[in-house]
């Protein structure tokens, strides 16, 4: 089994790599100091174990956990953090595995044996724990987009609004546009408080909207700054849009 070390410490590295080194049925596929380098070493590397640690600069492991979690194919995670028990008991309900640091040679033998195959309710479950929440934010700063083969972080203040096209979710925002594979209802639970749903394949930056506008066939649209795209509000969801203006259209 391949394991990827990940943590932005290189002690915290070093101690793992010499603790794996010593437990039978498991090699070192590498070692990633930050949560974007994981992604791409994890999917390069076909590992199948993350040591992930959970506060990273940039991206979190929360971050990692999330995306990994909406592939068909992901790693098993195995948190590796300094959190409080209290927070941890949250992993634990969730069944993802965790090791509390300092990280002792048993346990990590114990919780690769152990680990498994992450899924997509485990990893919405571990982010939006009301217990981990205390500790740290969950929702993401950032969305994580392979572009021609590599990856790329866009500030989430920067996107217009995510559009379900097929299995993929296209992600509007100042640079243009890509593709993400997640669902549309996950990001609005994620992000309720800057995107509001206005149709049921589109959520709009409140940030962004600029005006609502009816058609000549009494069809609403949303206009938002930074892109000239013209998206259909639902009568469903027209009320809820019109509360974001101060005076009703």
């Amino acid at each position: 089994m391949k394991v990827l070390i990940v943590d932005d410490e290189p002690l915290a590295r070093a101690r793992l790599k010499m603790q794996l080194s010593s437990i039978t049925g498991y090699e070192l596929a590498g070692e990633a100091d930050n949560g974007l380098d994981a992604i791409d070493k994890a999917e390069s590397l076909a590992a199948d174990i993350l040591l992930l640690d959970i506060r990273m600069p940039g991206m979190s492991g929360l971050e990692v956990c999330r995306y990994f979690a909406g592939k068909d194919n992901p790693p098993a995670i195995i948190f590796t953090t300094a959190y409080s028990e209290h927070a941890l008991q949250a992993f634990e309900s969730h069944a993802v595995a965790y090791l509390l640091k300092p990280i002792h040679r048993d346990k990590l033998e114990a919780a690769l044996q152990s680990a498994h195959k992450l899924t997509r309710a485990q990893a919405d479950g571990v982010a939006r724990d009301s217990r981990i929440d205390e500790e740290i934010s969950h929702a993401r700063k950032q969305i994580c987009a392979r572009i021609r083969g590599g990856l790329r972080l866009i500030e989430l203040t920067d996107i217009c609004y995510f559009k379900a096209d097929s299995k993929y979710i296209e992600v509007n925002y100042k640079d243009g546009q890509v593709l993400i594979e997640e669902s549309l209802s996950s990001l609005e639970q994620e992000f309720k408080e800057e995107f509001i749903r206005v149709h049921r394949n589109a959520l709009v930056s409140k940030s962004h909207i600029k005006s609502l506008e009816k058609d000549s066939e009494g069809i609403y649209h949303i206009l938002l700054d930074g892109t000239d795209r013209r998206i259909t509000v639902s009568r469903r969801h027209l009320s809820s849009v019109r509360t974001l203006f101060k005076d009703p259209l």
